[in-house]
This record gives structure tokens, C-alpha cells and sequence, in this order.
């Protein structure tokens, strides 16, 4: 019975601490912005039907952020984090000037 107790005290400390720091651990990372200086930076789109060709001439209608090499998700996730933009996460149907196909 002590054992429980106890297990239930250390649980109850750090769920406090936790929100006394008002950290939510457990939220998921912010969506990447178009209007993100970073993003500005790659030509970042959430989605890619709105590339500016005449900017990028490179682009092609089969590059998506899903099957970029920097997405950090599943090929069918709506988003996920990009290694490009730290914490934030990507749109599965953007694009951004840093596409590189997944091997």
C-alpha cells in the first residue's frame, strides 16, 4: 500500500509542477506560417498549387512536403515537422524552394 501511495504523490508533484510552469507538454508543435520570416526565406506555401511559377521554375506538380526528404512524418500525414523549420510543423500538401525528393 505504501508503494502505491507514494507512486501516486510523485505523479500528483509533477503533474503540479507542470502546471505551475504552464508548460503543455503534450500540445502539439506550431503550424509554420507563410508569413514566418523562414518560410518567406524558402518560398514556403501550405499549399502547392499556389507556388509562383515564374519564381520557382523548378517546380513540379508531384512535389509536395509529403515526399520531401525533410518531412519528418508519414507520406499520408496532413502535417509534420520539417527538419528546415525546427519546431514547427509543415503542411503535407506545401512546398518550399528546399524540396528534395525522398530516396
Amino acid at each position: 500500500m505504501r508503494t502505491h501511495r507514494r507512486t501516486f504523490m510523485l505523479h500528483s508533484i509533477g503533474a503540479a509542477a507542470l502546471a505551475i510552469s504552464g508548460r503543455n507538454v503534450w500540445a502539439a508543435p506550431p503550424q509554420l506560417q507563410e508569413s514566418d520570416p523562414a518560410a518567406q526565406a524558402l518560398g514556403y506555401k501550405t499549399d502547392a498549387a499556389h507556388v509562383d511559377r515564374a519564381k520557382y521554375p523548378h517546380f513540379s506538380d508531384n512535389q509536395r512536403c509529403t515526399n520531401c526528404q525533410f518531412f519528418q512524418g508519414k507520406p499520408t500525414d496532413a502535417s509534420a515537422l520539417c527538419a528546415l523549420f525546427g519546431a514547427k510543423q509543415v503542411s503535407g500538401t506545401g512546398w518550399c524552394n528546399a524540396y528534395q525528393a525522398r530516396a
